[in-house]
C-alpha cells in the first residue's frame, strides 16, 4: 500500500530569523519582567520542543528532566494526544535547554513542588489553552501585527518539526518526538523550503 504525504503550509512555520527576532527580544525583556521570562519558556516549550497547547498546560515541574545524560521533558499519557506517553528530546538544542532548566530552578527556588504546573500563574494554578495561545502571541509581538494576525501557538509545533527536521534528525527521531501517529504526518514537513543554509544549527548543542 502506498503511503501519501501531506504537504504543510510554509507560511505555518517560523523561520530561523523570526525564531531568532523573538528570542531576543524576550531575553531583552527577561531580566526586568517576569512577564517575559513566562513567556520566553512558552515560546521554548512550543517552538523549540513541539508541545501542544494541553501538553503544556498539563507539564509538571517533575516533567523537566534536566539532570539526565540526555535530558529531556515527559510527556504524561493523559497530556498527550492519543493518551501515548512520550519524550521530547532538550538534548538537542542547547539554548532551549538552558532557558527551560533556568525555569526550572526558579520555580523551586520560590517554593513550587516537583507536581506544581512547569508553567503557571501567580497563585500556582496552571494555565488555561485560552491564556496559553494568549501568551504565546505576546511572545511572537516584534514579528509584526500581519503576522500575527493569523499566528497561533499550534505553528511552534509545526515549526520545531520543521526545524528538527532540516537540522538532521531522521524522520524516526521527530515523529517520536513530536508524537505523530504515523510516519506519513512527519514526513509532510521534509520539503519546507528554509531561509538560509544554517537553519540546522537551531537544534544542536554546542
Amino acid at each position: 500500500m502506498m503511503m501519501t504525504y501531506r504537504s504543510v503550509d510554509p507560511t505555518k512555520i517560523l523561520t530561523r530569523h523570526e525564531m531568532a527576532a523573538v528570542l531576543a527580544e524576550l531575553r531583552r525583556k527577561a531580566p526586568r519582567s517576569a512577564g517575559a521570562q513566562q513567556n520566553l519558556v512558552i515560546f521554548r516549550l512550543a517552538s523549540c520542543c513541539g508541545l501542544r497547547v494541553s501538553e503544556i498546560a498539563h507539564l509538571q515541574i517533575a516533567d523537566v528532566r534536566i539532570e539526565l545524560a540526555r535530558p529531556h521533558l515527559r510527556i504524561r499519557r493523559g497530556a498527550a494526544k492519543g493518551g501515548k506517553a512520550r519524550i521530547v528530546p532538550l538534548w538537542w538544542d542547547a539554548g532551549t535547554l538552558a532557558d527551560l532548566a533556568a525555569w526550572k530552578a526558579l520555580k523551586l527556588q520560590e517554593g513550587a513542588e516537583f507536581d506544581d504546573a512547569f508553567v503557571a500563574n501567580h497563585s500556582g494554578t496552571r494555565l488555561s489553552r485560552h491564556t496559553l495561545r494568549k501568551r504565546y502571541r505576546t511572545a511572537c509581538k516584534i514579528l509584526g501585527p500581519e503576522r500575527l494576525a493569523y499566528l497561533t501557538i499550534h505553528h511552534g509545533r509545526h515549526t520545531f518539526i520543521s526545524h528538527a527536521l532540516a537540522g538532521g534528525r531522521t524522520l524516526a527521531e521527530v515523529r517520536e518526538a513530536a508524537g505523530h501517529a504515523n510516519v506519513s504526518i512527519t514526513s509532510g514537513y521534509l520539503h519546507i523550503v528554509v531561509e538560509d543554509t544554517t537553519i540546522g544549527e537551531l537544534f544542536q548543542i554546542e
